[in-house]
């Protein structure tokens, strides 16, 4: 229950309301006194809006919002952070090439720059929609902490800071666009040069998102806008209309990206009824439906064909430069006709090939009748293998999300624990239009009960596909009344995580011949603090007991494992590739993908030790700073790579 408010009305901001209702384009937002955003009239588009004459002033073709400036710097903001494994909640940790990453999608982008620079194939995000609602994640792009914390009053105990964003808050849209739009520059860094993004929307912010796209991506990359229709029995509003749809935008890293195909449905195969010695086709009308002689004079030609429909010919013909059409060089027999692509309107149209190629192609042609029981010129149109061309709207019953999303979920999990999971289906047919193949990497930050691993195993599954996936996902507390938390599900990665295990258990089940070659493993990492100390301390303040302290700059509760992960995000490599341990003289040395980094973590490290790693020359070689006891121990270092493994790059944590 809302509070009444107990103090005149403020006839400015009812002003302004009346003016939104008459001009919704003048109104903007911007910062009172004390900085607080509120709604505003911009004066110079009213002056414009009520002008007959163009008013003198810069413009600009551009999208802009509050706070647009601050998300560009916290994109670019430097963190230290990292990422922790967790073998114990993973699923073949060895082998696997899947991960699965717990914490703010934005810091997790960030420490992925490197190791996954331009080698995404696919990303695929369903991001939350602005409904309204609170938005789980973190909005440092105009606020302080204190001021921040202040405004919104929510916070968990793990320090995710929430936001209220409901359509009463002056940036309603403005914090959703600063949101996503910090987060889109930083994955247009992880595509790869033939990479596709796949973002799925609905109405409420369509338009601002298509505008973002536009300026991370590129208008020219922007390859299709799919709707899709996710709800058939539709969604009420107050507007008297049922929403039924929702938007897929998908934009290609450049523009020469090309998108996949889509398998053909059973009501498409079946319309293949014929057999030749090639293969199944059906016979379709040579004249081209959608085209007319002045796009294409040189696919408009005469074609003769026999009085009683028994065969046809194609004349020699020369083109005629001057008027732009064909002389013909032989002459209509008695018993012929001429046929040009003309329709029942007498619009001049065009044959759907050139004269080179219907030539060479005589053998696909042949005279039939048309629906009107007249003589026409059909060819043979043969089911393509790669599929057919992807629709602009995906109307089918199995892009439902109740019945493929939320009850496919139900029935795999054994009770409703996650809300509006997409189906099933329509995340597979993305991936496959953004043509995702053999050993893609498919991305998804957003990736709630994580239905897009779940299509990246079916996928693999269908077509013996190796595709890996990277799922990221912010640990969102589930409320405690929900029947997830009832399940003993306590945020939303337990949901995701426990998905992608049962779904990896059933397709295996169901698919016995795929056990050996499927990857439904997944590795687990956390999002935390950096694995370093960060301690300074003026010389006045040094002790015999702080230097004991400071013998190791590492922190205490890490294991060689986080320090060897964190190593391998300073360096730029995959997190996903096989490593092993071994003991050589009792200290533990680890050797990440056959040599591309080995590490030892151990403290005093003799030379004996540094020799033997050496001997075995990495590209990469990490040591503790503290497992040195002074400068000239670590010149020593320096100098046995030098004379074993000139090539190895040597570093310290």
């Amino acid at each position: 229950m809302d509070k009444l408010k107990m103090e005149s009305i403020d006839m400015t901001q009812e002003n302004i309301e009346k003016i939104g209702n008459l001009f919704p384009n003048c109104i903007t937002e911007t910062q009172d006194k004390d900085g607080k955003l509120k709604k505003a009239v911009n004066f110079e588009m009213l002056k414009q809006m009520l002008s007959p004459e163009t008013l003198a002033g810069d413009e600009a073709y551009e999208f802009t919002w509050v706070g647009k400036k601050a998300s560009i710097v916290e994109a670019n903001k430097p963190i230290r952070k990292t990422l922790r494994p967790c073998p114990e909640e993973s699923v073949n940790w060895d082998s696997t090439e899947n991960l699965y990453i717990e914490g703010d999608n934005l810091e997790v982008l960030k420490l992925l720059q490197e190791s996954y620079l331009g080698k995404v194939k696919v990303i695929y995000i369903d991001p939350p929609y602005n409904t309204g609602r609170n938005l789980i994640y973190k909005n440092n792009f105009s606020q302080s902490e204190k001021e921040f914390l202040e405004n919104s009053g929510f916070h968990d105990n793990e320090h995710n800071k929430f936001f209220v964003n409901t359509k009463s808050n002056g940036r309603f849209h403005s914090d959703w666009c600063s949101m996503l739009y910090s987060r889109l520059l930083l994955a247009r860094n992880l595509l790869s040069s033939n990479g596709v993004i796949i973002l799925t929307i609905d109405d409420s912010e369509i338009e601002n998102i298509t505008a973002i796209m536009n300026e991370v991506f590129g208008e020219e990359n922007n390859l299709a806008t799919i709707i899709i229709k996710n709800n058939p029995s539709g969604r009420s509003t107050v507007t008297g209309i049922s929403i039924s749809h929702e938007y897929a935008l998908i934009y290609g890293n450049n523009s020469g990206v090309k998108l996949g195909r889509l398998p053909r449905n059973q009501k498409q195969i079946s319309r293949y009824k014929e057999w030749d010695e090639i293969g199944k086709f059906e016979w379709v009308n040579f004249r081209k439906h959608g085209g007319y002689k002045e796009d294409a004079p040189t696919m408009y030609y005469p074609i003769f064909i026999k009085k009683d429909s028994s065969s046809f010919r194609i004349p020699r013909l020369f083109w005629n430069s001057e008027t732009k059409e064909y002389d013909i060089l032989d002459i209509l027999r008695d018993d012929e006709f001429t046929l040009y692509p003309i329709d029942e309107n007498g619009r001049l149209r065009r044959w759907k090939w050139g004269l080179e190629r219907a030539l060479s192609s005589l053998s696909e042609m042949a005279v039939r009748m048309d629906k009107n029981k007249k003589p026409a010129v059909y060819i043979k149109s043969r089911m393509k293998e790669e599929g057919m061309l992807p629709l602009t709207v995906w109307d089918d019953t199995k892009y439902s999300s109740t019945e493929y999303g939320t009850n496919c979920l139900t029935d795999l999990m054994g009770k409703k624990c996650f809300d509006y999971p997409k189906s099933i289906y329509a995340v597979i047919d993305c991936l496959r239009i953004g043509n995702s193949e053999n050993d893609d990497v498919i991305l998804d930050f957003f990736s709630g009960s994580a239905t897009t691993a779940h299509a990246v195993m079916q996928l693999n599954t269908e077509d013996g596909g190796h595709r890996k996936f990277i799922m990221v996902q912010l640990p969102e507390i589930t409320d405690e009344k929900s029947e997830a938390y009832k399940a003993g599900f306590k945020n939303i990665c337990e949901i995701g995580k426990e998905r992608i295990r049962r779904t990896g258990n059933k397709i295996v089940e169901e698919h016995p011949e795929v056990a050996d070659s499927l990857d439904i493993g997944f590795r687990v990492l956390k999002l935390d603090d950096s694995n370093m100390n960060d301690v300074y301390y003026n010389p006045s303040e040094y002790s015999q007991g702080l230097l004991s302290r400071m013998e190791s700059n590492v922190k205490a509760d890490r294991t060689d494992l986080d320090l060897l992960f964190g190593c391998l995000l300073g360096w730029g490599l995959p997190l996903s590739l096989p490593y092993s341990s071994e003991k050589i003289e009792e200290c533990t040395v680890h050797n990440y993908n056959d040599g591309d980094l080995i590490a030892c973590f151990d403290e005093k490290i003799p030379d004996s030790v540094i020799k033997e790693i050496a001997k075995q020359k990495p590209l990469r070689a990490v040591f503790r700073d503290s497992s040195f006891a002074d400068s000239p121990s670590k010149i020593n270092v320096g100098e046995i790579f030098k004379l074993l493994s000139p090539d190895t790059r040597v570093k310290v944590i």
